[in-house]
């Protein structure tokens, strides 16, 4: 790469980070645990004035009022809300397959923890299994409420379960638990989970019977977590499919809201790593998502409501809600198998059509290395291939623009006033020599959508998350660190040996590429290698790894071309 597309690199690439870290994400909370967080119930105003016409979404402040369509006008009923205390204590229910532990908790019926038995917090012995649910009561996930007249928030009530543990050992084993809440005057409310065994699927049906068809909502709750705090440039909160589109919703005050009613494929809450989703399991029905910040912690409710089911069953007595639950990690395989588009929540935004095949590529030679480290290597070599023709034209480009430089200096010395003069030829030296002033730079600047779709893929792909490759390099997605006891480097902990070598192999690169840029330039760019170096310390080991690997490739082509191109 000669040091104009190093320098159009740098610069792209700058801009991204500074653009992310003033307009991107917010990713700066603080984990739960260090953080005194004071949780009041749930304002439980009614939907209706808040849903926006079918297919449509908006963002609404306080200060905006509400829109003015309507869900349709409810049943009356006779439910009564019940304030008397639970007749016992509510259980935690516990659930274990190979994948996860979850607890319940019968108050409210809902999932109080989301353990992940094959992904820790730390690589350190002893960590423990990553935690879906960063919240606690009453905001906890899958929150239910009955949108009578008033509404009534169940998160406080008690369902009584029908078992209390649950455990899956069996290949392909399904299982059920039933939880119910008996609401008075003969209302009650039925929620039963089926879990599958080796799954991370859970089918979940909501059943209201004694009040006719009063329209239920659920919500999940979510605040950035412990893993979140550390995500950098990736979007954390949620976000929910259409159909046609993902909707990643930000919102910035406390008490804003957005809202959405249309066809919905599924809801949910991401980060960098891990997805909880609700999925309509029928399709074609009519959905409203509500979606609202609730504290300065970053603590957010989204409601889903069916307003009309894709087929009306006649003489039904009870509103019955059928959704799929998805709490796991954001792998494409286990995504892709579930169907319902879950898989657009894996976003690397422009680069999607780019970094999609190339995550298929690094999978698919991870079966056979056994190894990311390895797969990414095998990677960068056939981009290289790939992009060899090109490269070779620019650097072939650039030993040529090279030569001409005496001749343009004689140019520019005789005709330096005429600037008319001087282009013109400028232009008859191109032509006569059959070169283009921008042949060095365009071939190689074809390359750079690649570069950034390749690092979208290595600073969001699970699969490279915890992946060692070899020596001190065990985590792929962190910065590389040599540790060396009793050594302890400010800021930096240990010694970025890998990043080290990239900036070497840089310099190298650059001293052999030709040039021809004047002294003040190329003094100018004898710094990017330093300046590379700095911009990649902290960057995951991964993408050092692949920039380290181009450039010697990149060293061997233009030795090559130095040596047997005249």
């Amino acid at each position: 790469m000669d040091p104009r597309t190093i320098l159009a690199v740098a610069l792209s690439l700058g801009v991204i980070l500074v653009f992310q870290y003033f307009f991107g994400y917010d990713d700066k909370q603080p984990p739960p645990d260090e953080v005194n967080i004071e949780h009041t119930q749930a304002p439980s105003g009614d939907l209706r004035g808040q849903t926006a016409g079918p297919g449509h979404e908006t963002g609404i402040r306080p200060d905006m009022g509400s829109p003015t369509h309507a869900l349709t006008p409810l049943v009356g009923s006779d439910i009564q809300a019940d304030t008397k205390a639970p007749r016992r204590k509510a259980r935690d229910i516990t659930v274990e397959t190979d994948l996860y532990r979850l607890v319940f908790s019968e108050q409210g019926g809902t999932i109080k923890k989301c353990l992940l038995k094959k992904y820790r917090l730390e690589l350190s012995a002893g960590s423990l299994p990553v935690d879906l649910v960063t919240v606690t009561p009453p905001h906890l996930p899958l929150g239910l409420r009955v949108e009578s007249q008033p509404p009534i928030d169940l998160a406080t009530r008690l369902f009584e379960a029908d078992r209390e543990k649950l455990e899956l050992t069996e290949a392909e084993e399904e299982a059920q638990i039933k939880f119910v809440c008996n609401l008075g005057n003969g209302v009650k409310v039925t929620r039963i989970y089926t879990f599958y065994q080796e799954s991370y699927w859970i089918d979940m049906s909501v059943e209201l019977t004694g009040a006719g068809n009063v329209p239920t909502t659920l919500s999940l709750y979510n605040l950035p977590g412990e893993l979140a705090s550390r995500f950098t440039f990736t979007f954390v909160g949620p976000a929910y499919y259409t159909g046609t589109e993902l909707h990643e919703v930000e919102l910035d005050d406390i008490g804003e809201r957005h809202a959405y009613t249309g066809p919905v494929d599924w809801m949910g809450y991401g980060d960098k790593y891990f997805l909880s989703a609700l999925i309509p399991v029928a399709s074609g029905g009519l959905w409203n998502i509500l979606i609202e910040k609730k504290d300065v912690e970053g603590l957010t409710e989204s409601r889903l409501t069916m307003l009309k089911p894709a087929t009306q069953s006649t003489g039904q007595e009870g509103e019955v809600l059928r959704l799929g639950l998805y709490f796991g990690p954001k792998e494409i395989d286990f995504l892709n198998s579930m169907g319902h588009n879950l898989s657009k929540a894996i976003n690397f935004g422009w680069f999607d059509p780019i970094a999609k095949p190339l995550l298929y590529i690094l999978k698919f030679l991870y079966k056979y290395l056994k190894n990311y480290g390895f797969a990414i290597i095998v990677v960068t070599i056939f981009i290289k291939i790939v992009f060899w023709p090109l490269a070779q034209k620019s650097a072939k480009s650039m030993k040529t623009m090279q030569k001409l430089q005496p001749k343009m200096a004689k140019l520019k010395e005789k005709y330096g006033k005429d600037k008319e003069k001087m282009n013109k030829e400028l232009m008859q030296l191109y032509k006569t020599y059959k070169v283009n002033p921008l042949g060095g730079c365009l071939p190689m600047l074809l390359q750079i959508p690649v570069f950034f779709a390749l690092y979208k893929v290595l600073l969001q792909s699970i699969e490279l998350r915890h992946a060692p490759f070899m020596l001190w390099i065990n985590d792929l997605s962190s910065p590389d660190r040599l540790m060396i006891p009793g050594v302890d480097i400010p800021y930096l902990g240990g010694i970025p040996i890998l990043t080290i070598l990239m900036g070497a192999s840089m310099y190298l690169q650059q001293k052999l590429s030709p040039s021809s840029l004047d002294p003040t330039q190329a003094r100018m760019m004898q710094f990017l290698p330093l300046i590379f170096t700095f911009m990649f310390i902290n960057f995951p080991s991964g993408l050092v790894l692949y920039w380290l690997i181009n450039n010697l490739l990149s060293i061997a082509q233009q030795h090559y071309v130095n040596k047997y191109t005249t």
